[in-house]
């Protein structure tokens, strides 16, 4: 099965055209794209009317979709409370992925601000079993969890981090964001081997089969020292920040690999997406 492309959301040229995001899978498609991530970033309030005309739209044009959970979600938070509202904004997110008929949820792994990063990974685990155990309780086995690697150095989940979580369940799959990773290494991935490198690891910790299909994020980042990530930039953006996107197509494309890339770019996801898609086919 090759790679799947596709946006984080609508872009500012689909707003210009298209009225309701129910158009974005039959849009998506006529530009040659094949998945969408419909974003619930600020809190989960999908209705069922919704749901399913964008589920049925989406099985009309070819289109899967994923779900980013909301942004506020602290799997690692020293507030039990937090903890705890962060287990139920979860389930929301797999009952409105489920009537989506999406598979994947995108998931913040949170900070770890006041405490030490191994102790802010051992909250999270705990979370996220306990987050696993409910949806499996609620009838939610079906959805895949997608720890997401983040672009701030005081954030909870660099590569490292979030494949640890991703251990925890044998459907976990890691949303690696590569512009993340990049904004939080200032500037760490300059070539094909800082590529190579991550694949290898994630390969060794969670195996080649899960590596084989997992979840990804892209877009160009710009960054401050010792911060990380300030902004999502474009491809047209020559400022300077990366990551280039052609040698990780090179790799996905040579190991026959068949991730989700969700271009996350501002405002021209949709765009960016097909140009990647277009350079991947171009080098498989």
């Amino acid at each position: 099965m090759p790679a799947r492309f596709g946006p984080a959301g609508n872009s500012d040229a689909f707003s210009k055209v298209c009225k309701s995001t129910i158009q974005a899978p039959g849009y998506l498609e006529k530009m040659g794209l094949d998945h969408y991530e419909y974003q619930c970033g600020r809190g989960v309030k999908v209705t069922d009317k919704t749901a399913f005309a964008l589920r049925d739209k989406a099985a009309e044009h070819g289109i899967t979709l994923s779900l980013h959970a909301p942004y506020f979600i602290s799997l690692s938070s020293i507030e039990e409370e937090k903890r705890d509202n962060s287990i139920n904004y979860i389930l929301q997110s797999c009952d409105a992925a489920k009537r989506l008929g999406a598979q994947r949820i995108v998931i913040h792994s949170g900070s770890c601000a006041k405490i030490s990063r191994q102790e802010a990974l051992e909250l999270a685990k705990d979370t996220l079993i306990r987050a696993r155990k409910a949806a499996v309780e609620q009838g939610f086995e079906d959805i895949i969890f997608c720890p997401e690697t983040m672009g701030k150095v005081n954030q909870l989940g660099d590569l490292t981090e979030v494949l640890e979580l991703c251990k925890l369940d044998d459907t976990f799959l890691p949303c690696v964001d590569f512009g993340h990773l990049n904004a939080r290494g200032f500037g760490c991935i300059k070539e094909k081997a800082d590529y190579e490198k991550m694949i290898a690891e994630m390969e060794n910790a969670i195996g080649t089969d899960r590596t084989k299909v997992f979840h990804s994020h892209f877009s160009k980042i710009m960054f401050t020292e010792p911060g990380g990530e300030k902004k999502h930039l474009t491809f047209d953006d020559n400022m300077g920040y990366g990551p280039d996107f052609e040698p990780l197509m090179e790799i996905i494309a040579k190991k026959d690999m068949s991730p989700v890339f969700v271009c996350e770019s501002a405002g021209t996801q949709d765009k960016d997406a097909l140009t990647m898609k277009n350079y991947y086919l171009s080098v498989k």
